[in-house]
């Protein structure tokens, strides 16, 4: 059994190789895939002994929603590329989680009660961690990334920092989450997450979803994305307008979302936010972390990641790319 996937122990010790790819949803939600072409990544930490490990998480539960906790390595099947990979490594047993906080602060966040509600999903957030075991960082965004409160024992000062945003600037969504990525990858962390609090509106990213998703991808981090609404969104209406709601959660960004092995969700009163966040924080202490050889043809590799009841949905991350001897991606 593993007891570490990302410390040294023993002849297991922290190794990183480059990957460079796409996630996809590997539930089956419907979502689409996204184009399988390499962009390029930053390294990832992976599990190492007698041979290097490709390392993915995985959450599984039952179509009704219900967590299902109590699997082993048998449990599972495991397919790269459509052939079958024995699974190396495994851990099941809950650890303390870190979470990179995303604030959205451009212009947009202004209107209505958003940076309220943005309070309001924070504060629910940090009020399931641990203190002092889990770990939380602040970032904020409008056109460029910014780190608030580095990445440490929840819940830090957060909150507070939250209070003094004022909204400001276009909207780099997109670039900011892989800023986050990116940051969050130097982190050793075994269960860690991008939360993002935004209205969802991008009108400055140089990237684009799909890459985004390439880089969470490869550092194995899930992405979950609180999209904030308010009626004033409508000029004149008393109501959220929820046909353009349900065009945010399942168009660029909610794929992005899902592709990583994370979801999105509608803040739209108290009760949705208490939700997604007992969510959230639930399925970060429930991921199963699962290691497995890598293919050895360079290029793109589709994983899926099955369990042997098939009634049981499971979400992961679900592509890497190995690059050729060159260090490029055929």
């Amino acid at each position: 059994m593993l007891k570490d996937i990302r410390r040294e122990s023993g002849v297991m010790r922290l190794a990183a190789i480059t990957l460079m790819g796409l996630a996809a949803f590997t539930a089956t939600s419907g979502a689409s895939a996204p184009p399988q072409m390499p962009v390029q990544q930053t390294t990832r930490p992976v599990f190492h002994s007698q041979v290097t490990l490709v390392a993915v998480t995985a959450v599984v539960r039952r179509r009704n929603g219900q967590p299902v906790t109590n699997l082993r390595p048998d449990d599972f099947e495991l397919y790269d590329n459509g052939e079958r990979r024995e699974i190396a490594q495994f851990q099941s047993t809950s650890s303390q989680i870190s979470v990179a906080l995303l604030l959205d602060f451009s212009g947009s966040m202004e209107v209505g009660s958003k940076m309220a509600a943005a309070h309001d999903a924070v504060e629910s957030l940090l009020g399931r961690l641990t203190p002092g075991s889990d770990e939380a960082g602040l970032f904020v965004f409008d056109s460029k990334l910014v780190e608030i409160e580095p990445l440490g024992p929840a819940p830090g000062n957060i909150l507070a920092q939250v209070d003094k945003v004022r909204p400001f600037g276009a909207t780099s969504l997109y670039d900011a989450i892989a800023g986050a990525g990116r940051s969050l990858s130097e982190h050793a962390g075994p269960r860690r997450a991008i939360i993002a609090i935004t209205d969802g509106a991008d009108n400055s990213s140089q990237l684009t979803p799909a890459q985004v998703s390439g880089i969470a991808s490869s550092i194995d981090v899930p992405v979950y994305v609180f999209v904030i609404t308010s009626p004033d969104d409508r000029s004149g209406s008393s109501v959220v307008d929820e046909k353009s709601l349900a065009t945010t959660l399942q168009g660029p960004l909610g794929d992005l979302a899902r592709w990583t092995g994370g979801d999105i969700f509608a803040v739209i009163n108290p009760v949705s936010t208490s939700a997604a966040t007992q969510q959230i924080v639930s399925e970060l202490r429930q991921q199963y972390l699962i290691a497995f050889p890598p293919g050895l043809k360079p290029g793109w590799h589709a994983i899926d990641v099955r369990t042997r009841q098939k009634n049981l949905i499971v979400r992961a991350r679900s592509g890497y790319v190995v690059p050729s001897a060159s260090g490029v991606p055929e």
